[in-house]
């Protein structure tokens, strides 16, 4: 069992949430952004698989247990409000997105729209079957 006081570093909202960043280990790119609570986090930096707070079903959500692309913890960071953290992350499958993208950031605003600048890496018919 590990020490879990990093808990208490964290200023968690009223919900009892941090937001966490995963942002990939080798070339910085940001994958998504989901919330953790603190069992979500404790049992993430004990496993080394990101294992969010999912707010629609209000359940653990771990990482990939559906379409197999899960995060392996590289490091985990705390900003200096102590109010996000990043989890530098190996993304397995290379796709973070439940949309089949290797990104949930795969918009860009142009000319006052949104515009799609990523393709489906996998039909996410093929993920979630």
């Amino acid at each position: 069992m590990q020490n879990t006081d990093f808990l208490n570093a964290i200023k968690w909202t009223d919900d009892g949430l941090v937001p966490a960043i995963a942002q990939d280990a080798e070339t910085g790119r940001i994958l998504m952004m989901a919330w953790m609570n603190r069992e979500s986090l404790s049992l993430t930096a004990e496993q080394g698989y990101a294992i969010y707070w999912s707010r629609s079903r209000q359940q653990l959500w771990r990482k990939g247990e559906s379409s197999g692309n899960t995060q392996l913890i590289r490091e985990i960071q705390l900003d200096c409000d102590a109010d996000v953290l990043i989890l530098k992350v190996e993304q397995q499958g290379g796709i973070a997105c439940h949309t089949g993208r290797q990104s949930c950031f795969y918009r860009v605003l142009k000319d006052g729209e949104w515009q799609t600048a990523e393709p489906v890496l996998k039909d996410p018919k093929e993920m979630y079957s």
